[in-house]
């Protein structure tokens, strides 16, 4: 009897071994295969792209703004610097609009102060009277002198030349940008290789100050590798 309960004992003892060794191979086996794991991350590379050129960039963008940044493929750009051409744009209308106005009737209040009609047809500022004379007819109501109205022509001028140096700057920049991204596209590729490398610095010349006490500068040195 007790013969048969240590046989029965012994084949399930080596039965739970085999088992068990079968699950360590087996799980042997995925590690050999898989390595681990973790999920298999594929590495990105971008390669630079030989057949797209800064100089054709350039032109577009100096042909129209914006036309670089679509061949670059940066479509976001557009709207920006068509947002900042626009604004700017709509200054220069406005401060030339009024700086032409204020500049007539500086000149029709000039002929006034010399006791000259502008109103008559033998004036030699007459069509501007005729022009702007609902605003005339109004600077006089307020006793508006001619330096008033000199200084407000010369701040529409002034506003309107700052505005056209702003859209040039705009203009420009937009040709900087397409160039830059072209270039990059063209010449340099990002890839995992890319390192960032932060060294903290002490700077070992001491700087004496008060009480001949010493002060030390820290520093920080960063290093970008591109390849």
């Amino acid at each position: 009897m007790y013969r048969y309960i240590f046989t029965l004992l012994l084949l399930n003892t080596l039965a739970f071994l085999a088992s068990a060794q079968t699950n360590t191979d087996s799980l042997g086996n995925k590690i050999r295969r898989y390595g681990s794991y973790a999920p298999v991350i594929k590495e990105k590379v971008y390669h630079p792209d030989s057949a797209h050129k800064p100089y054709k960039a350039v032109i577009r963008s100096l042909f129209l703004p914006g036309l670089g940044q679509v061949y670059n493929r940066h479509w976001w750009k557009v709207p920006v610097i068509y947002s900042g051409i626009g604004l700017l744009g709509s200054s220069i209308v406005y401060n030339q609009k009024y700086y032409n106005e204020n500049l007539a009737l500086s000149r029709l209040l000039q002929d006034r102060a010399n006791n000259t009609d502008p109103s008559l047809v033998q004036s030699p500022n007459h069509k501007l009277y005729l022009q702007y004379k609902t605003q005339y007819e109004l600077y006089v109501k307020n006793n508006v002198s001619v330096s008033q109205a000199q200084n407000a022509f010369e701040n529409h001028r002034r506003n309107r030349d700052l505005s056209i140096f702003g859209l040039a700057t705009v203009w420009a920049i937009n040709v900087i940008d397409a160039y830059i991204d072209a270039k990059f596209i063209h010449s340099f590729s990002v890839d995992n290789n890319l390192t960032l490398n932060p060294v903290s610095a002490v700077d070992k010349r001491a700087i004496y100050v008060g009480n001949n006490r010493a002060s030390y500068n820290l520093g920080l040195k960063v290093t970008f590798t591109l390849q």
